[in-house]
């Protein structure tokens, strides 16, 4: 959808996860074996479970950007509370890592990428398109980290040229 770097570290996955649903054509990449793969997801009720971390996730990334609460999906956090965190401490050398209790379950990974994300002060930085046909997940590389949509010379032109159409016009 856009030319956007991907997120860094385990923000992509949830970019990636998020950009599984195009809002401008309706193609839901999880409808397929393909789709599902980089997720580790079957099909049923794994995908359902998908699709409603995916649009709270969405929800997530829409605040990040200011566009106002949205509570169509269900809250991120009561998804998340049962994907437990464990702080695990090398014997060695006693340095500290978070580890998910159940590793490959995809909830488990995205609460593992949030916490990661939110000690790197990243976690705001991973937003939703402006644009209400897109809503597509980008990383907001902006200094001022204030970019509005997922791709300038797509949907910002378009929301540009709509504003413009709409001074013309009045």
């Amino acid at each position: 959808m856009n030319d956007r770097a991907p997120a860094p570290g385990g923000l992509a996955l949830i970019q990636a996860l998020v950009n599984t649903l195009d809002l401008e054509s309706g193609a839901d990449a999880l409808d397929t074996s393909e789709g599902r793969a980089p997720f580790g997801l079957a099909p049923g009720a794994e995908t359902g479970a998908a699709r409603e971390l995916r649009e709270s996730l969405r929800v997530a990334c829409l605040a990040h950007a200011g566009h106002g609460p949205h509570t169509a999906a269900p809250a991120l956090s009561q998804l998340l509370a049962g994907a437990p965190l464990l702080v695990r401490v090398d014997a060695e050398d006693g340095s500290a890592s978070l580890a998910p209790v159940e590793p490959d379950a995809l909830v488990s990974r995205v609460a593992l990428a949030i916490a990661e994300a939110v000690a790197a002060g990243t976690w705001s930085r991973l937003k939703a398109c402006e644009a209400p046909d897109c809503h597509w997940a980008y990383y907001d590389r902006s200094p001022a980290g204030r970019s509005r949509w997922c791709d300038m010379g797509v949907c910002g032109a378009r929301a540009k040229m709509r504003a413009y159409r709409a001074r013309k016009g009045a």
